[in-house]
């Protein structure tokens, strides 16, 4: 269990690793004030996605201003795999698959990572329990041979003063 869980944590450091890079090799170009997406139309998707507020559609040669009202732009506006926004060579459909991905594989190491660590707890508490029963049961047994072995002496000295009380005639007790 503690490989899946060194294996979690490496995931997580790496990909926090490859974020934190790319985010440090993006410098910001100052760029003039923006322009109408819609004048960039019919030039390039590079040209047009200078603007971080623009959509560029493959098959229409469109530049549009994001729809942000929706989190995905509809269908009616362009189909997401024609759809370029940030990279040209990245299309939407396969950016959304992506990060639900990336997505997915960490919220299911986080579950894993809180289901070992429970899960090795119980284990430690089992054995614990364990470990004291045994302590009690070795105890139940040395506290039933002492009492065993003090009845025995108890039983050797009543024998012993009944039969001095007998030779002497006199009644036990």
């Amino acid at each position: 269990m503690s490989r899946l869980h060194t294996f979690s944590v490496l995931a997580v450091i790496l990909l926090s690793h490859v974020v934190v890079h790319t985010v440090q090799e993006q410098t910001p170009t100052p760029s003039p004030a923006p322009v109408p997406c819609s004048l960039k139309s019919n030039t390039s998707c590079e040209e047009c996605l200078q603007n971080v507020a623009c959509l560029w559609c493959i098959p229409t040669n469109a530049c549009i201003e994001y729809p942000v009202k929706n989190i995905l732009p509809p269908s009616s506006v362009c189909h997401l795999n024609d759809a370029r926004w940030g990279k040209c060579w990245l299309n939407f459909q396969v950016l959304i698959i992506t990060v639900s991905v990336f997505a997915g594989v960490i919220i299911i190491a986080v579950i894993v990572c809180c289901c070992c660590c429970c899960k090795c707890d119980r284990i430690g508490n089992r054995k614990e329990d364990a470990r004291v029963e045994r302590q009690n049961r070795a105890r139940k047994e040395n506290k039933k041979a002492r009492r065993s072995d003090m009845q025995m002496r108890h039983d050797e000295i009543r024998k012993k003063y009944v039969m001095k009380h007998k030779e002497k005639g006199k009644p036990w007790m």
